[in-house]
């Protein structure tokens, strides 16, 4: 075996899931936002994390504006 080898020489192509990469953070949910993304993830077989994920991915790709008004 070699003491060194060239890393950047042995793959030359970059990771094509690179981009979809997941970053862990921490964050407060309410509960019955959690309780809803639980129930609707039973419903279509994933974990409610991944749906939770799927949901803020298809925000933020669609450049979706939140519409609050406080009363």
């Amino acid at each position: 075996m070699r003491e060194e080898y060239d890393i950047e020489s042995l793959n030359p192509r970059r990771n094509p899931y690179s981009k979809w990469l997941k970053k862990q953070i921490t964050i407060n949910i309410n509960e019955q936002a959690i309780a809803y993304f639980k129930e609707q993830a039973e419903e279509v077989g994933i974990p409610y994390q991944t749906l939770i994920n799927l949901y803020l991915t298809d925000c933020a790709e669609k450049k979706r504006k939140l519409d609050l008004t406080w009363k």
